[in-house]
């Protein structure tokens, strides 16, 4: 007796949201749950994929949004062909040096014909008094890392073009030379939180550079350049 196919189950809106292997696992989070929506995918991948859009996109139809996008992503010019889609691109503006700062992480969803880019902004912080840009890049990737943890996805390719703040993340801390003030307070602590969860977790997304030169600004650029 041929043994049955495994399915992921995706729980949007239930007890628990996340990805499920099993289905007494996914049952146990919908049933009995007003307004429930979860949907069985036959890869993990897909799974994933699914997890960070919207349930209406998927719920009651043949068709999943990835199977089109996985057609269209193709569809895009040799310098934007090497980009990971979808993604999780994130970055940070800071006016002056220190200065206000501000990070955020946007989902890189699909590349259109002609670079026409599909995005979702998935968080923004701040503006915090007395910040760096290199601080507010190193948050906003281990903000990513532990949101993307939190939702189940330990795949999903996290773009920066901060070299600097890819390898406070590589080394677990930020090696800034801002000085704490009362201004700062919370931005230190913001760091300090960040370092430990980087010290007390593992992550396996990964941390790749954005190729700014050929690809343009990164999609979670602020445009104040």
């Amino acid at each position: 007796m041929a043994k049955p196919k495994q399915k992921y189950y995706v729980v949007w809106h239930g007890r628990q949201p996340g990805i499920y292997t099993d289905w007494t696992q996914c049952e146990s989070q919908v049933k009995g749950f007003e307004g429930a929506r979860y949907k069985s995918f036959p890869t993990r991948k897909e799974a994933e994929e699914a997890f960070l859009r919207l349930a209406d996109e998927y719920v009651g139809k043949s068709v999943s949004p990835v199977e089109v996008q996985v057609k269209r992503s193709i569809k895009v010019n040799s310098q934007t062909a090497s980009i990971h889609i979808p993604s999780l691109c994130v970055d940070a503006a800071c006016s002056g040096n220190p200065g206000m700062m501000e990070y955020r992480g946007v989902y890189l969803l699909d590349i259109h014909q002609g670079g026409e880019r599909e995005e979702q902004e998935l968080f923004r912080r701040g503006p915090f008094p007395e910040g760096t840009n290199n601080i507010g890049e190193f948050l906003a990737i281990v903000h990513g890392l532990a949101l993307l943890q939190q939702q189940g996805n330990d795949t999903l390719p996290v773009y920066s073009d901060s070299r600097t703040a890819q390898a406070w993340v590589r080394q677990k801390q930020a090696k800034t030379k801002l000085m704490p003030t009362e201004k700062n307070r919370v931005l230190f602590d913001l760091i300090r939180r960040a370092e430990k969860w980087l010290q007390t977790h593992t992550w396996h997304n990964p941390i790749l550079k954005w190729d700014t030169p050929h690809w343009g600004e990164i999609p979670a650029d602020f445009g104040r350049k």
